[in-house]
């Protein structure tokens, strides 16, 4: 199929928007450190080159994910990020790429790029992140801010090489904010900015060291978390199924909202 009409089309609506989010995030020593923790990262995009999404992939590495679980974690986006469904989705855009940044996050504290922006858009291109993301160390932290997890994504948002006309956040974790702000204040942050946040809340069986949640964590994301237009959340009922949890959400995100039928005149 020709995709040169619907090319034209996409990058018209980026170029309404092509003005905003340029600050500098990235003076901080976590992000250096990050950027040269891994040799030599993917090719620079030229400025503004067009992907039809932009996430953020937000993941939980506080003390209640042991290390059995972090690494099931991790396994689940390498192996979503690089199945061929997932490929086959990102090819069937307008057009045709995707551009990913991963993220871990614990208290107000600590949060930190494990994963600078990366366009995707072949096989060869995922099978390369998630052997990145295999190679990246990993860190764990007490507490769960997800208010300061959804601000700093903000910040990586805004740096982001690539335009899009979608921006999505994706957060997933094991407990609610017990850290910093409020996260239905930095949600509404995000949301103010055109940015859609969804959840990805896993049961853990132990999410809060032996004591009983304040709230049904698939209830608090869904009022305190998630929002936008289009937004969900895919609930992980624990570890152990997280990878197949992961690849539903990226397969929805990335084809998008369902398109309202043509009116007939």
């Amino acid at each position: 199929m020709n995709r040169a009409p619907r090319l034209r089309f996409h990058e018209a609506l980026i170029a309404e928007g092509s003005a905003m989010r340029r600050r500098s995030l990235f003076a901080t020593a976590g992000a250096v450190a990050v950027s040269g923790q891994f040799g030599a990262l993917p090719r620079r995009a030229r400025a503004d080159e067009p992907v039809d999404v932009l996430i953020v992939l937000a993941v939980d590495v506080s003390r209640s994910i042991d290390e059995d679980e972090a690494r099931l974690q991790r396994e689940g986006y390498r192996a979503a990020v690089s199945d061929p469904a997932i490929v086959e989705a990102i090819r069937g855009g307008m057009i045709g790429a995707i551009g990913i940044a991963y993220v871990e996050w614990a208290g107000i504290e600590y949060q930190r790029l494990v994963l600078p922006w990366t366009r995707i858009a072949s096989q060869a291109e995922a099978d390369r992140w998630a052997e990145r993301l295999a190679q990246a160390p990993r860190v764990s932290l007490s507490w769960t801010s997800i208010s300061g997890a959804i601000d700093f994504s903000r910040r990586v948002m805004a740096e982001a090489p690539f335009e899009a006309t979608r921006r999505i956040i994706d957060v997933s974790g094991d407990g609610v904010n017990n850290s910093g702000p409020p996260a239905e204040q930095a949600r509404d942050r995000a949301l103010a900015e055109g940015i859609i946040i969804n959840g990805l809340p896993i049961l853990n069986d132990r999410p809060t060291f032996g004591r009983l949640p304040p709230i049904a964590l698939d209830d608090y994301f869904r009022d305190s978390v998630i929002g936008g237009p289009g937004s969900f959340l895919i609930v992980a009922q624990d570890f152990e199924s997280f990878g197949q949890a992961v690849k539903r959400k990226l397969i929805r995100e990335i084809a998008g909202p369902p398109r309202e039928p043509a009116a007939r005149g």
